[in-house]
């Protein structure tokens, strides 16, 4: 969700303000996939190395975070929306973790959609701390290291819990994924758009869907059409 700070200055506000009304793009965005029968939106709300940004902004960031949480539980709750978060959430100030850890486990048997924020997250460091964890296991005797292939691995990856990524969007004008999602996008369809997040709506969420839906997903395989013989010249 690319572009928040940008969108601010441009219009001569502070940064905080276009986090603010980049907020606003997410309740639109989530209403807007719910109505499409999304059935996994995951968000990079916050990532790893955004703790390297001025502290006044990363302090405001993470009250617009907890303000999020408190405003809409009424929402997800009575649209039965699962909420999670993945990254390394030990890092958020508690302020932020009393309320996202009891959201959690409140809407934790929801079935109506999953919402998951990427918080402290990075796809690399997703997959370190996954490699650490299946080392750990195997060090203690719990696991032999023969065991691990792809599928085991995956099964450990946070992020993949809801599912493969099919459709990766990027706003802001910035064509790179920028270390979000790095397991499950591998054969996920990229969507870039110029569009700042604070001005992404529902026009732009149909966009990318129905240009995700024109693809061809062949996931290194060939279709059906690339079987058929070429025609012979006439004679």
């Amino acid at each position: 969700m690319d572009g928040n700070g940008r969108w601010a200055q441009s219009q001569g506000h502070l940064r905080t303000l276009g986090h603010r009304e980049g907020s606003h793009a997410v309740r639109r965005i989530v209403r807007a996939a719910r109505r499409l029968g999304v059935q996994a939106l995951t968000l990079f709300a916050f990532s790893e190395q955004n703790w390297e940004r001025p502290a006044p902004e990363v302090m405001a960031l993470m009250e617009l975070l907890r303000e999020y949480l408190l405003t809409e539980r009424e929402e997800l709750l009575e649209n039965g929306i699962r909420l999670r978060a993945v990254g390394r959430i030990d890092r958020l100030p508690a302020t932020v973790r009393d309320v996202l850890d009891p959201l959690m486990a409140e809407t934790a048997e929801l079935r109506g959609m999953t919402l998951t924020l990427a918080l402290s997250y990075g796809g690399r460091e997703e997959i370190v701390d996954v490699a650490r964890r299946l080392a750990e296991r195997a060090r203690a005797g719990e696991l032999d290291p023969r065991e691990v292939d792809e599928a085991l691995f995956e099964a450990n990856v946070p992020s993949v819990d809801v599912g493969r990524v099919d459709l990766l969007v990027r706003t802001g004008g910035e064509q790179r994924i920028s270390n979000f999602l790095l397991w499950g996008a591998a054969y996920a369809e990229l969507h870039f758009t110029e569009r700042l997040w604070p001005d992404f709506d529902e026009a732009d969420l149909y966009e990318a869907v129905a240009a995700y839906q024109r693809r061809d997903r062949r996931f290194g395989r060939v279709t059906s059409a690339d079987h058929e013989p070429h025609p012979r010249a006439a004679e």
